[in-house]
């Protein structure tokens, strides 16, 4: 991204949104109101198909499992870390926030949990669980990601996700379905961002602006830490290969020692970040409370404001990883044409090469900068209207809730600028 002028692009950026807080004084409470109105729609079942397609999931989990410790050692051509990250973390993760909950019909747990008949759960977790689990999950899979020295080393991923069925299948025998809901990692992530979709199939099921779902509700427990965790995991993810984080804990770039040599530092600047991200949203949130003048439960203003930087979470999510999803999703349909890396033809692609020459290219190379670029401005907009949105709900007019949020707002537009920043800084790891 060095030849681009990513400076005039991020300052274009971080007015865009700037402009979107102004008008917010501007516009009627009935217009951000109608941007994240519902119309009702009759709810769906679906009967038992969740269930086949969970056992499809199952089987497909077994087989990527079985070619992560007997297939190629080579991460590039295996399909377990190609499935798992590229198709896996990178695509249908982004896809939750365009077709809904997705994991509920993925999810490898269900199927065999229903063919067990098991009536009641033989323990029951406490009440105000939350997601806590769920996020200490998270944060655990962050460190994996993020410090691990080889997290898409075939046979180590395999055995990873072995493990996390079996405790997640023990977790869904003793406490029920409610294990899922409060402590898998995959369903609160998928229901997080399928809360931006604009359709909801189960009840109460809607159809409605982007983020319709966070206006309607105030959020379960620990709902806004989740999504703010989720924030900094993904903020991090991007600060962390840059030169100047590299610089700042005495690592050349240009002489990377392999991640090994920096696992303490990685996992300590990923708490720092995410606690740091959580700090800054209490103060800014507070700030706002005190502004406003209306007494409002903190827990609840908090929580319920936390949700609206899920787009942000989306966004950064996307257009961090487009570059390795455009590559990776290259290896992934070689690697099914040839699953044990013999030879084999099955989908008759042959000869298939996998291309990087776009990034070679100034205008290719301009337009991937660009689609990032407007996926983080158009994140940060739609956080900040639903921001206000949620604010309306909570202080009660539209003209305290501007006032409530400006300090919020301003995080935002600074968010903008990092987000962007991250983006065009060069890499070294």
């Amino acid at each position: 991204m060095l030849l681009l002028p990513t400076g005039a692009y991020i300052s274009a950026g971080v007015a865009v949104v700037a402009l979107t807080v102004i008008a917010l004084f501007a516009i009627p409470e009935r217009a951000v109101t109608r941007m994240f109105s519902v119309r009702a729609l009759p709810s769906r079942g679906f009967g038992t198909l969740p269930v086949v397609t969970s056992l499809l999931s199952f089987c497909v989990m077994c087989f990527g499992i079985y070619i992560g410790i007997y297939g190629s050692r080579n991460p590039l051509s295996n399909l377990m870390p190609l499935g798992f990250w590229t198709v896996g973390w990178i695509a249908l993760v982004s896809l939750a926030a365009f077709l809904g909950n997705i994991w509920t019909w993925i999810n490898p747990w269900v199927g065999l949990y229903h063919l067990l008949r098991i009536k009641e759960p033989l323990v029951r977790l406490p009440e105000g669980t939350g997601v806590w689990p769920a996020t200490l999950m998270l944060v655990a899979f962050a460190a994996f990601l993020l410090a691990d020295p080889a997290p898409d080393d075939p046979a180590r991923l395999a055995q990873l996700v072995a493990a996390y069925w079996g405790f997640t299948f023990l977790g869904l025998i003793l406490f029920g379905p409610n294990w899922c809901r409060r402590a898998e990692l995959g369903q609160v992530l998928f229901a997080a961002f399928a809360s931006l979709a604009v359709i909801r199939l189960q009840p109460p099921a809607g159809i409605g602006g982007p983020g319709w779902q966070i206006a309607q509700a105030p959020p379960v427990r620990a709902a806004g830490l989740f999504a703010l965790t989720l924030l900094g995991v993904g903020s991090f993810d991007g600060l962390n290969e840059t030169f100047w984080w590299l610089g700042q804990i005495g690592v050349n770039p240009l002489e990377f020692p392999g991640r090994s040599a920096i696992v303490g530092v990685t996992v300590m600047g990923l708490f720092g970040a995410i606690l740091g991200l959580i700090v800054a949203f209490a103060v800014v949130v507070w700030l706002g409370m005190r502004l406003a003048r209306k007494q409002v439960p903190f827990g609840l203003a908090f929580g319920w404001l936390a949700l609206c930087v899920l787009p942000i979470a989306l966004v950064y999510h996307m257009a961090h990883y487009l570059t390795a999803f455009i590559v990776g999703i290259q290896y992934t349909i070689a690697a099914v044409s040839d699953p044990f890396a013999t030879g084999a033809d099955l989908l008759g692609i042959q000869p298939f090469r996998v291309t990087t020459g776009f990034f070679n290219r100034i205008d290719t190379v301009r337009l991937i900068w660009v689609t990032q670029a407007g996926l983080v401005v158009l994140g940060h907009v739609w956080s900040v209207l639903l921001a206000h949105r949620v604010a309306i709900t909570l202080f009660g007019d539209h003209r305290r809730a501007a006032i409530a949020t400006l300090p919020l707002s301003i995080f935002m537009i600074g968010y903008t600028f990092l987000g962007l920043w991250l983006l065009a800084a060069p890499k070294g790891a």
